[in-house]
């Protein structure tokens, strides 16, 4: 029983409930859906492992739930929000925890639209809006690429990647826009799989984004070798790592500079790998984020007072990062064809070139 622990859980109307037994707790709490959970911790909890403490309290929950919902920052002590699972508990602490409704199991058929850029048998490569994220997590199991490529496509995905991620073999951030294939059978998630896994090194595959970076790059080329791993500190980031971190190389050339003394520029980033945030988390070491990060660029927002104001609304207007997926090339994992797809800028990253340029 949580008396026996010392701890009291409270309703979020301030009332206090009474201790009782785990599973009659777990009836209560299912039959009303509790989605907040507030736990004060007792002597018993003093210098538990915050996923632990969590587990011992919240036994409807599984320990690898409670680290998924601790990592996406569903818990918090005040204003803070507690985002690592291996944190302390100190006794009094008050930590809460907002539990998301049960979710399915399996991404279902949505009807949302998509720009198909090329479609055969085999694959399928489409130009992916912003604000679309590829395939179903926790938090996100509807309105996703998947969701949708399940009502276009039907049974015929490869099923490779699992129900969740059926045919994806590489993925672009939410906010990130352009170009993405997706494998429509087996066979060619295994080819294709294998050419993103060879990043390009000894084969055809192309990638290259185009991205609006703060400040003026004194190289015209450059390349960015720097391993990437989880930020030590906010572990929901990625971050340039000494030790522990995977292999990440990025090369890129400026191609436009916008103001004078200059502002902005606007650059081309090809990838040699593909790790999480890999062009964001680079760009950000070098001292050139990009426009509309507030993750990794969060430092660079009081530069928007040397754009002009049309860039400045523009930017404001944007309301994501300033990256776009503009060219995806790949030998065809079936008939051994080259192919190639670039994709222009999307109306919102047009907007904010033609403001640039105009400065």
């Amino acid at each position: 029983m949580i008396a026996e622990r010392g701890a009291r859980f409270k309703r979020t109307d301030g009332a206090q409930l009474d201790p009782m037994p785990i599973a009659l707790r777990h009836r209560r709490m299912k039959a009303a859906q509790t989605d907040r959970i507030e736990i004060v911790a007792g002597d018993a909890d003093e210098g538990l492992r915050l996923d632990r403490f969590l587990a011992l309290h919240v036994p409807q929950a599984s320990r690898s739930r409670l680290k998924t919902l601790i990592l996406a920052g569903h818990v918090s002590a005040g204003d803070d929000v507690l985002d690592d699972p291996a944190g302390r508990v100190a006794r009094g602490d008050v930590v809460t925890l907002d539990l998301p409704p049960p979710e399915a199991a399996d991404p279902q058929p949505e009807a949302i639209p998509l720009t198909i850029v090329h479609e055969d048998a085999d694959v399928i490569v489409l130009d992916k809006p912003a604000g679309l994220i590829v395939h179903p997590a926790p938090g996100n199991w509807t309105g996703t690429l998947v969701n949708a490529l399940l009502a276009h496509c039907g049974d015929s995905l490869s099923g490779i990647g699992g129900v969740k991620r059926p045919g994806i073999v590489h993925r672009l951030d939410k906010e990130t826009s352009g170009l993405i294939v997706v494998a429509k059978t087996d066979r060619a998630h295994r080819g294709l799989a294998a050419q993103f896994a060879d990043h390009g090194r000894s084969g055809p595959l192309d990638r290259c984004y185009q991205a609006f970076v703060w400040g003026a790059p004194e190289r015209r080329a450059f390349t960015v070798d720097a391993p990437i791993g989880r930020d030590s500190h906010h572990r929901q980031r990625m971050a340039v790592v000494r030790s522990g971190g995977r292999s990440a190389i990025t090369h890129v050339t400026r191609i436009e500079t916008f103001g004078s003394p200059p502002v902005a520029n606007r650059v081309l980033c090809a990838l040699e790998t593909g790790r999480t945030h890999q062009i964001r988390v680079h760009l950000a070491h070098v001292g050139h984020p990009l426009l509309g990060d507030d993750v990794y660029g969060a430092g660079f927002r009081t530069k928007a007072a040397r754009l002009s104001e049309p860039a400045r609304q523009a930017l404001e207007a944007l309301n994501r990062q300033a990256l776009h997926a503009a060219v995806l090339g790949f030998e065809h994992p079936i008939s051994g064809e080259f192919l190639r797809f670039e994709s222009p800028l999307p109306s919102d990253l047009a907007r904010l070139h033609a403001a640039l340029t105009g400065m």
